[in-house]
């Protein structure tokens, strides 16, 4: 048998996971490693046996086998953690498509060389039969600085050092020599950042989060059922994957809460999911009302501190439960029981990034590996997820009516703007979306207006001779932000490029330069100029970029602070406002024609989720959609709020195009600052994968090429990105399908070993997006 490698890691933090080792696996062990295992091996000089993790196992060696290093023994512990995350990174890897070292940073992202903090404290030591003696003694030695500290300890017992130092006025050799004294010792104990520390109505008035309990509402009949429906496979040690499609507003939140606290009674924990960093303020609330402490959160707005001590946190089992966006679903859980996705549907669960992972699959493999259950929640499921369900491949259980007694899906009443425009309407807003705002207004309700663009117009040009301001990097136009100004300029929302907005054009030199299209901006503007007593409120990319930003808009609004929220889809998912009566879509057209092939989808899913945020408490909701094409399926589904309508619409026209879930999909995608170089590899890259699949079909009568068909493969392209030119680089694309999923991940491997021997130097990018949520 000729012998195998490992390549292994040492230490397990961000910063040391791209070097690693390789040993030689010996015989005895041939059989025990893989990916993942915690290994004992000699290292450095002295050989000192070290805990390492197989990272990679492979039939070459990278250097001379002669010094090479056996690997001594696998740990008997079972497998920690650490490994558990390196066998999902490697899972990851070989689906997606990265190198092993990103996708080891995707599962370890937050675990990063950050000093711990650490707090000192002055403790009395002395017996209290003692202390009135000592501070008499004090007073006659006239020891000013030890009597004042003493005489105040004698009631704390315990006072923070930088307390003692700074308002007490206490020197550090008074300290000392106290300590001297055996008066008072000095402690230090090690502590956590609090990520919670804005958050100061999480907890209610009874000090719930240091443990008191309250009287929580219970689920009703529809609830229960899901809950005991899932709870009696799980303890069964039947651990499945389930689709919970219920309607906005039908109490999803509960029946993840009701779930989670009976695993955290068996010693389990739990991750949940949620699609926007925006949503964590109102989620998190609910879950520490619930469960107090328990909870932490995980996202990319905490510091890279508060990040490594959650991580921590998690890994001691000081938690049981976290919250965050699609990287939360690494935290390092030794006990994990359930994995919560709520709003499953979201575009965001998947990667943008090398390697392009969706979260929703990730999140099942991780279950498997763990011994964990899955639920997948959403109004308007993914249809790949439906489709899993209608298939057997998920369990599904469904929520049909509101939460809340005697509560009702909002009225939907649907405006089409063309006829708004033949009777002389020519303002962002229909009559009757004019006239509900201001009967909100007088009765004291909250409106939300959703538009998906921010800025303030769409894009610029000049009404002489049509000239587009562009960006100079991208092939896309500008959009204008802040007209009339100190502020006002023009920026690219692709590459963050930005300039003044000229006075005249440069092509005419013609003064009239106006802004085209609406973004919120221009609503709140319009808002403002239409209703001038409304407190309006806006939340988009621009008003949300510090941090806590997110949570300071939601809780003015929550808190009754403003009568009208303007903002992007961010205020559509999953907000639970009791006091908004009436949402209004300004262009429901905005997603609806994007070159995407789930454009309808995702315009439905907004729609039914915008209408979802009206009339969640006991008073009627309405809900108020502007459109130009009002006979298009999914509006009309999304008016009727009816999920199977549009499913089954759509399953119609994903079908016989081929794309998933009725057929796997992947883009290869190259990238460089070289124009001809781009085109080449691509080509190269094209031709490559016909040759592949030529030579592995079964025969030559089965072969049949055609226009880039080979047997059960369609092949696309190689051709230009939809948008060609991106922040100085140029970017093509290669398109296949296949039903089998495993063919196009052959199909990748070949062409990363591939990419390994191109003996060109250069700076071209190649990534792989195995079922795209996008159209390059």
């Amino acid at each position: 048998m000729s012998p195998r490698y490992a390549d292994i890691i040492i230490d397990i933090s961000h910063e040391a996971i791209d070097r690693t080792f390789q040993y030689r696996i010996p015989e005895s062990l041939e059989g025990q490693i893989h990916v993942g295992s915690s290994v004992s091996i000699p290292f450095g000089r002295g050989n000192k046996l070290r805990q390492g993790y197989v990272v990679g196992v492979s039939d070459k060696a990278s250097f001379d086998v002669t010094k090479m290093k056996d690997i001594q023994a696998v740990s008997d512990k079972g497998i920690a953690i650490e490994g558990s995350l390196i066998e999902l990174a490697a899972y990851i890897k070989d689906t997606y498509g990265s190198t092993m070292i990103n996708a080891l940073k995707t599962v370890m992202p937050i675990k990063e060389k950050v000093k711990g903090l650490t707090r000192r404290e002055v403790r009395l030591v002395l017996p209290k039969d003692e202390v009135m003696d000592k501070l008499a003694l004090y007073q006659r030695k006239n020891a000013k600085a030890k009597y004042r500290l003493l005489n105040e300890l004698k009631d704390e017992l315990v006072i923070p050092y930088n307390l003692v130092t700074g308002k007490l006025n206490i020197s550090s050799q008074t300290i000392a020599s106290m300590v001297k004294e055996n008066v008072i010792v000095l402690e230090e104990e090690g502590y956590y950042r609090d990520v919670f520390k804005n958050d100061s109505d999480a907890a209610d008035e009874n000090g719930l989060i240091s443990g008191v309990k309250e009287h929580f509402e219970q689920p009703n009949e529809e609830q229960q059922a899901v809950i005991s429906g899932i709870m009696n496979d799980y303890e069964k040690e039947d651990y499945g994957t389930y689709l919970l499609k219920g309607i906005t507003g039908s109490g999803k939140t509960l029946v993840y809460i009701e779930i989670i606290d009976r695993i955290i009674s068996m010693g389990r924990q739990a991750i949940v999911l949620i699609p926007e960093i925006a949503l964590t303020y109102q989620t998190v609330k609910r879950f520490r009302k619930r469960f107090g402490d328990k909870v932490t959160i995980m996202n990319s707005r905490l510091s890279k501190g508060e990040r490594y001590d959650q991580f921590e946190r998690a890994k001691r089992g000081e938690v049981s439960v976290i919250i965050g966006p699609r990287s939360a679903l690494f935290a390092p859980f030794p006990k994990l029981g359930l994995i919560v996705i709520d709003e499953e549907h979201e575009t965001t669960y998947k990667s943008d990034y090398p390697p392009k992972y969706h979260a929703r699959e990730v999140a099942v493999k991780r279950a498997q590996m763990s011994g964990a259950s899955v639920i997948l929640g959403s109004a308007t499921p993914s249809v790949e997820a439906y489709y899993k369900a209608m298939i057997g491949e998920y369990r599904m259980f469904t929520l049909s009516k509101r939460a809340v007694d005697n509560a009702k899906l909002s009225e939907v009443k649907v405006v089409d703007m063309r006829d708004e425009l033949k009777r002389g309407n020519r303002s962002i807003f229909s009559n009757h979306l004019k006239e509900c705002i201001s009967d909100r207004l007088a009765k004291g309700e909250q409106t939300m207006l959703f538009i998906n663009r921010r800025g303030y117009a769409g894009f610029v040009s000049c009404r002489s001779c049509g000239y587009v301001f562009t960006c100079p990097h991208c092939d896309v136009s500008l959009t204008e932000h802040y007209p009339g100004t100190s502020r006002e300029k023009l920026v690219c929302h692709y590459c963050g490029h930005e300039q003044k907005k000229p006075s005249v054009c440069p092509e005419c030199g013609s003064k009239y330069i106006a802004g085209f299209g609406v973004g919120t901006e221009k609503v709140e503007e319009q808002v403002k100029k239409l209703f001038p007593d409304a407190r309006v409120l806006r939340m988009d990319m621009d008003t949300t970029r510090k941090k806590d930003s997110h949570e300071r808009i939601l809780s003015d609004f929550a808190n009754g602070k403003a009568d009208i929220l303007v903002g992007t889809q961010m205020i559509v998912k999953g907000h639970d406002f009791s006091d908004v009566t009436l949402v209004g879509v300004i262009a429901a057209d905005t997603t609806l024609f994007d070159n995407d092939y789930r454009a309808s989808e995702k315009t439905f899913d907004l729609l039914t989720q915008a209408a979802g945020r009206a009339g969640r408490g006991s008073k009627t909701g309405e809900v108020v959609i502007q459109t130009y094409r009002p006979e298009h399926y999914c509006i009309e589904a999304a008016a009727a709020q009816d999920y199977d309508k549009f499913y089954e619409d759509e399953k119609a026209y994903r079908s016989i195009l081929m794309y998933p879930p009725f057929c796997h999909m992947m883009a290869v995608f190259v990238e460089s600052g070289n124009e001809e170089l781009t085109q080449e590899l691509t080509d190269r890259l094209y031709e490559r994968i016909m040759q592949s699949i030529n030579e592995n079909n079964q025969s030559e009568d089965e072969q049949q090429l055609n226009d880039g068909n080979v047997g059960s493969l369609r092949v696309i392209g190689p051709c230009e990105a939809g948008i060609y030119r991106l922040g100085d680089h140029y970017r093509r694309v290669i398109y296949a399908k296949h039903k089998d999923m495993q063919v196009l991940i052959g199909i990748k491997d070949d062409l990363e070993r591939y990419m390994e021997m191109w003996d060109k130097e250069t700076d071209c990018r190649v990534t792989f997006d195995i079922d795209p949520m996008k159209t390059y």
